[in-house]
């Protein structure tokens, strides 16, 4: 007769094995084994609680009647009637009547279900793997003292057949949840990226715009004004002397709008490409510098800054045109490098000078390499600044597939 208990016992646990195979979430488990669970051991009640990765907080999944447990979003731990098998207090929780068991009743215990459903006798037991608890099986009765140590033994075998699906689905959801969470950060962060590139298209043709009012209108008054007083200077009734200062500071503001005329609208970069604007720029600096530079283009990019859109390019140049104004004014470099080149798709430009180096470069930059940080950042290239080769100096880097700036000019 105990051989014949033992073998249907043990068809029972095969039965519990075959339901869970195919089962995809902790409902339909419940659901598909909880009718086998009954002939091992009788309830009214059937609930598993799965404790979330962060251990703050379960959430409880029902078979046979339907409580407030499964009903609410997940809750935290510290208000779970069976708290102590949770965090491993107690190996097990048996009660011969939970209504009035102090166990499950505390001050601030969700325990109310036990009370309305009179669910008077209650067993629980851990779900362990791999010696973690991930949470708990709990079966009640109406009736009260119905379960015994032989029903304690029975559910840690069942508990033991659950728990590594349990394990496996609940990896699989938070799996599926970061990687739902990851999608939506990506989508934002392309649409933030599109929208600031378009903002960043509309500002470079507001700057042309800018730069050829000023040409056409403020320049040419300007120039006019100089021409005037020159001639004025030659009146015997004004004195040179007055007049000279004048000059000087118009001769100035001339210079100074011609500059910012040549940064607002960079007729180079349009007209001839990456590397003619560069090597125009580093020129210009240099000369207006007064230092004793020696500078240099050393162009490996095969040709692949021909095809970059006009807003990539643009971003491109204004980084190199930071690099060189930053070397120039902080480092008292003595020679500077440009070097483009394309390696495994990938386009990379790097300004390489030997001056003061990379600390004093962040102290008296200024907002500068952040400017340089965001305007890679807006053509999803990669921004590099860092100490040159041999400890003196700086190298500025900036790196994106060529796939990506071939295309940037087609953006939505």
């Amino acid at each position: 007769m105990l051989d014949s208990a033992r073998s249907t016992l043990f068809d029972r646990y095969l039965g519990i094995s075959r339901l869970l195979a195919g089962q995809l979430d902790f409902h339909s488990i419940i659901q598909a084994v909880a009718a086998e669970i009954s002939h091992i051991i009788p309830h009214d009640h059937l609930d598993v609680c799965i404790k979330m990765l962060d251990g703050k907080y379960h959430i409880a999944y029902e078979s046979g009647l339907e409580t407030a447990w499964s009903r609410q979003p997940p809750a935290l731990l510290t208000g779970s009637p069976i708290r102590t098998l949770l965090s491993g207090e107690v190996d097990f929780l048996l009660s011969p009547d939970a209504c009035s068991d102090p166990r499950f009743h505390f001050e601030g215990a969700f325990s109310s279900p036990i009370i309305e459903l009179s669910l008077r006798s209650r067993l629980h037991v851990p779900l362990r793997v791999q010696g973690d608890i991930i949470g708990a099986l709990s079966c009640s009765s109406h009736e009260a003292d119905s379960y015994t140590m032989e029903d304690v033994e029975n559910a840690r075998s069942i508990a033991d057949l659950l728990a590594p699906y349990f394990f496996a689905l609940r990896a699989a959801e938070q799996a599926k949840h970061s990687a739902i969470v990851e999608a939506e950060a990506r989508a934002r962060e392309e649409g933030l990226r599109l929208g600031a590139l378009k903002l960043t298209e509309a500002l470079e043709i507001e700057r042309q715009r800018i730069g050829m009012d000023l040409h056409d209108q403020t320049l040419a008054d300007l120039t006019r004004l100089t021409r005037r007083m020159e001639r004025l200077t030659g009146l015997s009734e004004i004195s040179g002397e007055t007049l000279e200062p004048l000059c000087r500071m118009l001769q100035q503001c001339l210079h100074d709008l011609r500059q910012i005329i040549e940064e607002a609208k960079p007729s180079v970069l349009q007209l001839f490409g990456v590397t003619e604007a560069i090597e125009n720029h580093l020129d210009r600096s240099v000369r207006e510098s007064g230092l004793p530079v020696e500078w240099r283009i050393l162009d490996e990019s095969d040709g692949a800054l021909l095809n970059i859109g006009q807003t990539v390019a643009t971003a491109l140049f204004r980084i190199v045109q930071e690099a060189v104004n930053n070397a120039i004014r902080h480092g008292q470099p003595t020679s500077i490098l440009v070097h483009l080149r394309t390696f495994e798709r990938m386009l990379s430009i790097e300004v390489i000078d030997d001056g003061g180096g990379i600390k004093k470069l962040r102290d008296r930059a200024g907002h500068g390499i952040d400017n340089m940080k965001t305007r890679a950042r807006l053509i999803s290239a990669r921004f590099e600044i860092g100490r040159n080769t041999g400890g003196r100096g700086t190298v500025v880097r900036v790196t994106l597939p060529i796939d990506q700036s071939d295309t940037s000019e087609n953006l939505p």
